[in-house]
């Protein structure tokens, strides 16, 4: 029974103090009432702990986006985090690519040109898809997790104490205003003391007045400590940037190596199907080319088809010619070529070089010359003029 009149009389008093709290606060909107404001630094503490969650949020969402754009994977995957379950382990669209372009590849053969480089393009693919998931577990690692462990956590607490602090202040203004019409309410009651019932008055808004002195003192206090808890708490924010700093260095880092790899294993492969024998090339304006015929015929042979612009396709045969002439020709470049070592030449797309062939080097590689400099280039980047 006891504890039943103390929670009653509890929940009165806070319900009193609720309904204390909302009345300042409307009279304060209404301009009614007067508002403690807070110093200026701590204001700049509470606005730079706001900006700081507000992109924290943009930067944490997007990167999430980043690393995974579908959408439903993402909130499966969030879902099992609510849940404290692991996600199943699922197959990326680098990966998938490469399952199916090495399928192909085994169907069509893989004696076959188009097969073989089939195969290897998935097998460079899977690396890829690889390399891609161990991105996403670095970064979800090193930082979103402590991005989403400042909003869920510090931030929260830094809230908490905020409304707190706002809540407190509240009680205060309150304590304030009370005292105010308290003097108020002496100071008309003084004024009137020609009879006794008047006196008593007196007495008694003068006790109202020691009564909300008392009160002020005890909420002017309070606020104080709570204004200084927060603001312990909000120069802390500090420290949190430069923590998200070293964050983000992490993720620039895995980045930087998740694009190398990736650069090297397509490098790679384009050196891989560099080598490989066709009868047909392309550039990067889509020229369309005619296959190349058959060495038994006897209508063109082992020439090269002209195109109308006067440059010359080159063909298996003209390779072959070049390689054994021991002169030098002009090529126009197809496509981009960066270098893999000094001894190599870069190249772009569309410039003019010449080349020519050097004893003992490899069948798929001329010596390219660029002014002062020199290099190997490989024959299928090259288209040679008449």
């Amino acid at each position: 029974m006891n504890i039943m009149d103390f929670n009653v009389k509890k929940l009165a008093a806070d319900a009193g103090t609720f309904l204390s709290r909302a009345v300042q606060f409307t009279e304060e909107k209404l301009g009614q009432a007067e508002k403690t404001e807070l110093d200026a630094h701590l204001e700049n503490l509470l606005s730079k702990a706001e900006c700081t969650k507000i992109w924290t949020e943009k930067i944490m969402k997007q990167t999430e986006v980043l690393l995974q754009p579908n959408p439903n994977a993402r909130i499966e995957e969030f879902v099992y985090e609510k849940l404290d379950r692991k996600a199943p382990s699922r197959i990326n669209n680098p990966e998938l690519l490469g399952q199916y372009m090495i399928d192909a590849g085994t169907e069509f053969g893989p004696g076959t040109a188009y097969g073989n480089a089939l195969i290897k393009c998935g097998e460079t693919q899977k690396r890829i898809g690889t390399a891609d998931r161990e991105l996403i577990q670095t970064s979800a690692l090193n930082f979103l997790t402590p991005l989403r462990n400042f909003i869920e956590g510090d931030y929260k607490t830094i809230s908490k104490e905020r409304k707190l602090l706002q809540n407190k202040r509240l009680d205060l203004d309150a304590a304030k205003t009370r005292l105010k019409k308290a003097k108020a309410a002496e100071t008309r009651a003084s004024q009137l003391n020609s009879a006794r019932l008047e006196g008593d008055n007196i007495m008694i808004w003068a006790e109202e007045v020691t009564k909300s002195e008392q009160e002020l003192r005890i909420t002017q206090s309070e606020f104080d400590r709570q204004a200084e808890i927060t603001r312990l708490l909000l120069e802390g924010i500090s420290s949190t940037h430069a923590h998200h700093l070293r964050c983000l260095n992490d993720f620039v880092e895995a980045q930087m190596t998740y694009y190398a790899q990736c650069y090297q294993y397509m490098l790679d492969l384009q050196k891989q199907l560099g080598s490989f024998p066709s009868n047909y090339h392309c550039n990067n304006n889509q020229t369309s080319v005619a296959p190349m015929p058959s060495a038994s015929s006897n209508v063109i042979g082992s020439s090269a088809l002209t195109s109308t612009s006067g440059l010359v396709i080159v063909s298996p045969s003209n390779l072959v010619d070049l390689k054994e002439c021991s002169g030098s020709r002009k090529a126009r470049v197809l496509y981009d070529y960066d270098a893999a070592n000094s001894s190599e030449l870069s190249l772009l797309a569309d410039e003019v070089i010449t080349v020519f062939s050097v004893v003992g080097m490899d069948s798929d590689w001329l010596m390219g010359e660029r002014g002062n400099q020199k290099g190997r280039v490989p024959i299928t980047y090259l288209e040679l003029l008449n």
